[in-house]
C-alpha cells in the first residue's frame, strides 16, 4: 500500500512539473562550457547543471556565463532554476587563462567554486554552496580566499545554517623583503544569526557584510 501511495505521489509531481516547467534547448548561439548532474532534491532523480557563455564577447571581460538547473520529466529536459548573476565572466581578471570555474552537486547541494588573478601577485577564490529547501535554492555556505605569492593568506568562511564564521588570516616574510614588519596571524571562530537566508537568485557575491565581534571590521562575503 505504502509503494502504491509513493507511486502516485511521484507520477503526480511529475505532471505537475511538467504542465509548469518550460521545455528546455540549447540556446541559440550560446557556448556551453560545462555539465553536471546530482539529485538536488533528494527524489531520487538527477538534475542536469549546464553554464553557457552567453551573447557577445566583451572587451576585457570575455563572454557572461549562465547556468541552467534542468529536470527530466517523462524523458524531456525542463527549466527548473536558471542564473545568470553568480558566474564571473569568461576572460575577466590579470591571467584569465588561468580563470577556474567549477560546479558540483554533493550532498544534494549545488557548489559553485571560482578563482582568478586580481594582479600579477593575488589570487582570489570563492566557493558557495546552495541548497534546496522550502521551495526554492537558498545560500547555505560561502569560502572565500585571497592570497598573495608570499606575504599573506586570507581565508574567511561561514556556515549559514548554523551561524559558525571562521576567519583565518596568515602572514609570511618574502625573499628581499627582510625590513617588513610581519604583522601577527589571525584566528577566530564565532557564531553569527542569518535571518532569512539568502534565495540564490537575490545573491549578490560580495555585495553583503556584517561586523565582525570586537571589532572595526567587517565581514564580506
Amino acid at each position: 500500500m505504502k509503494k502504491l501511495i509513493s507511486f502516485v505521489f511521484i507520477s503526480l509531481t511529475s505532471i505537475l512539473h511538467a504542465q509548469e516547467l518550460k521545455d528546455f534547448s540549447v540556446p541559440k548561439n550560446d557556448i556551453k562550457v560545462l555539465e553536471t548532474e546530482g539529485d538536488l532534491d533528494k527524489d531520487g532523480i538527477n538534475e542536469t547543471v549546464i553554464v553557457f557563455n552567453i551573447g557577445e564577447k566583451i572587451e576585457n571581460e570575455g563572454y557572461q556565463r549562465k547556468f541552467y538547473i534542468l529536470k527530466k520529466i517523462n524523458g524531456k529536459l525542463k527549466i527548473w532554476k536558471e542564473n545568470s548573476s553568480l558566474l564571473d565572466a569568461s576572460e575577466i581578471g590579470f591571467y584569465p587563462e588561468s580563470n577556474e570555474l567549477k560546479v558540483n552537486i554533493k550532498n544534494n547541494c549545488l557548489v559553485i567554486s571560482q578563482s582568478l588573478f586580481t594582479n600579477s601577485r593575488h589570487t582570489a577564490a570563492s566557493k558557495y554552496t546552495f541548497r534546496f529547501q522550502n521551495g526554492d535554492f537558498y545560500l547555505i555556505g560561502a569560502l572565500n580566499t585571497f592570497d598573495d605569492t608570499c606575504e599573506f593568506n586570507f581565508l574567511n568562511e561561514v556556515n549559514f545554517s548554523t551561524g559558525k564564521v571562521i576567519i583565518d588570516e596568515k602572514y609570511s616574510d618574502c625573499d628581499g623583503d627582510e625590513e617588513r614588519k610581519i604583522p601577527k596571524d589571525v584566528h577566530k571562530e564565532f557564531i553569527h544569526t542569518f535571518n532569512p537566508l539568502i534565495k540564490m537568485n537575490d545573491f549578490k557575491a560580495g555585495k553583503n557584510q556584517f561586523k565582525i565581534p570586537n571589532s572595526d571590521k567587517y565581514f564580506n562575503y
